[in-house]
Formats: structure tokens, sequence, C-alpha cells
């Protein structure tokens, strides 16, 4: 495994420095919703320097860049603050790249580029979160449209963004995976609504309700019963930069900088505590480069990506709950800035797949274990 990055990728990286030192009051990795017109400037500007389509294959329009230049560009961004990758640029994009007609491809791939186009993904349900192959929304073709009736909920960005990435069920609901379809769908159709979840640390999710939306047959992409695959290429596309490290290391620097401000930074608990949390930032960085090992060399990455997962998330917590313990009734008035790295990483380990599945993926596929007595 290699651990240093090259001449190149670090002229890359000094690149993207560079012009985030002009957004570095956008401050909307946490709370994007509140900022989504400056987040969307953001992304504009990206696209403008090719950046969203890095990682695009060259007939799709993108750079061709290998997964070393999506890790950089988006460790820094995270490190920055600035926003999260949006979903359209990455799963979305690339999978119409790959599985999309030529028709499709032109139609969708150059808003995206171009940070004009968004999209929020409308995978779970109420009853079906972590096992998507369970899902119900259905969606029934009737002449040159599908009609989709059902329930999505927790989608991120739905309040904002244009349209929705649906997977919907087009076979029995016994087929389980293999019964899947992908679409999508305009946020503003007829029978589309969308509605607020209010999350913990001040942001929202959304639920969207589907009650017959008409959606042409032009706006499936890949197969009918054929998104399984699609969606698994797609995530493997994405595991380097779901979960940026350096994001990690901010929270850190921002807890030792409040110490600081609470004169605490002499306490020998608070010392020792501090030293432990950024060796357990130096493990995030190492297991995120291991994701990032795994794709260069063309692996799948499953298990490294599970791993970094958990201990990404876990870390967050970590980071957060010390200025608690650090600073008691202090580390708890609103608006500042340990309070909401508390609340936010409540629902850190939720997102992309909960820690109980990305540990039954380390032990299945890691250990060997089968969970049978």
């Amino acid at each position: 495994m290699r651990f240093a990055f090259s001449a190149e990728e670090e002229a890359f990286r000094a690149e993207v420095v560079e012009f985030l030192a002009d957004y570095r009051d956008l401050d909307a990795f946490f709370l994007q919703g509140h900022k989504w017109e400056q987040v969307r400037e953001f992304f504009s500007a990206m696209g403008r320097r090719g950046w969203l389509s890095i990682g695009w294959p060259r007939e799709a329009g993108g750079a061709g860049a290998p997964p070393s230049h999506e890790y950089i560009l988006w460790d820094e961004v995270g490190y920055a603050r600035a926003a999260r990758n949006p979903l359209a640029s990455g799963v979305v994009a690339k999978t119409i790249a790959r599985y999309g007609s030529e028709a499709q491809r032109d139609r969708w791939l150059p808003p995206i580029r171009a940070g004009e186009l968004h999209f929020s993904l409308g995978y779970s349900e109420p009853e079906a979160g972590s096992d998507l192959a369970s899902l119900r929304c259905r969606a029934e073709l009737r002449g040159d449209v599908y009609v989709v009736t059902g329930q999505k909920c927790w989608q991120s960005y739905a309040q904002d963004a244009e349209q929705l990435w649906l997977l919907c069920r087009t076979g029995s609901q016994e087929s389980r995976g293999r019964g899947l379809m992908l679409l999508i769908v305009d946020l503003t159709a007829p029978g589309v609504t969308v509605g607020p979840l209010p999350t913990l640390d001040g942001d929202q999710l959304n639920e969207v309700h589907l009650d017959g939306v008409e959606v042409p047959v032009d706006r499936r992409i890949g197969p009918e019963n054929g998104a399984w695959k699609l969606m698994g290429a797609a995530l493997a596309d994405e595991r380097h930069i779901q979960f940026p490290p350096k994001r990690v290391r901010r929270d850190l620097e921002e807890v030792v900088e409040w110490v600081c401000g609470q004169g605490l930074e002499g306490d020998v608990h608070v010392r020792r505590t501090i030293g432990e949390l950024a060796a357990q930032v130096q493990q995030v960085e190492v297991t995120g480069l291991r994701v990032l090992d795994a794709m260069q060399r063309g692996r799948p990455g499953v298990l490294e990506a599970a791993a970094n997962k958990v201990v990404h998330t876990v870390v967050c917590q970590n980071i957060a709950r010390a200025a608690l313990d650090f600073g008691g009734p202090e580390a708890l008035v609103g608006g500042s800035r340990v309070e909401l790295l508390y609340r936010q990483s409540m629902w850190e380990t939720i997102g992309g797949g909960t820690s109980e599945v990305m540990r039954g993926v380390v032990a299945k596929q890691g250990l060997g274990l089968t969970g049978k007595a």
C-alpha cells in the first residue's frame, strides 16, 4: 500500500487548496440546506474547472482522472467545510455514463457536469432502510409512461434538488433485488410531494410521496428489473470519496481550538484524551487510504469501505463527545461549533449504511463469520 501521493497528485492538491481559499466562509459541509444558493454557486465554479466530472471516463465528457484525484478533491473540500460531494456528479452521472443510452448521456450529463442539475437519491423507505431489496414503491408501465406510487423517506437535499434518482419495484415483492428499476423523476411533477424530516443538527432530510406520478419511459436508466447490478456498480465508483478523512481531522482541530479557548489545554486528562483522539484520526486516514488503494488496484473494496465507514463515523462521535466531557455545560451552548458537532455526529453512523450493517460486512467478508451457531 502506498502511503504517499505523487508529485502530480500533490500539485493537484495545491490547486484545490488555492481554489478553496475563496470559499473559506461557505461552511456548508454541515447544514448544507441552509446555504443552498451559495452551494449551487460553489458547485458551478467546480464545474467550470471540470472537477465535478474529473473521475468520469473521457467518452462521457470527463477528465478520466484516477481515483486519487477525486479522493484528494473531496478530502480537501471536506476539510475546508465547503460542502459535501453532490449526488448528481457521482452515483447518478457515473451510472448514466455506464448504462444510459446515448440520448440519455447527451441529455443528463452536460448539466450535471456544469453543476446546474442536482439530484436526491430516492432509495430508502419507511420499511426498507438498510434492506433495500424489500422496498415497495411501485412503477407500472402504461403505454409510454411508468405510473409510480409509493413513499420514500430520509432523502438528502430533496427540498432543493430538481430530480429524484428513484429506485422502485417493477417485479413482484418476492423478487427482492431482482425486481427493481431506476427512474429519473422530476420533483416538480404532478403527484410528487416533498415534506421535511427535521434532523437533530438543525438541518433536514425529507420524505417524498409519489401518488400516481407519470414518468416517461425514456427516463428509465437500464433495463426493467435490472437496477440491483447498476446500484452495486455505482456504489463501487463512490467508495473512496464517501467519507473524507480530513473532515475528521478538522473536527479534532476545532475541538482543540475550543479547548484552548476554554483554558483547558493544561488539564492532564484533556491532554491525554486529545492524544488518544489524534491516534484515532490517523487510523481514519489509514482506513481511507486502504479504500483508495483497493480502488486504484481495481478491487471492489467492499470490505475496506465497510471498515472505513465504521471507523470514520465512530471517531466523529468520539471527538464530539470528548468536548462534552471536557467542558460540561459550556459545550452544550446552542450555536457553538462543538455543540453542533455533537448533534451532527448522532446520525453520522446511520447515513451511507448503518454501523451495524457495516460491521456485518466486516464480520462476514473479513473474518469469515456466518452468524450460524
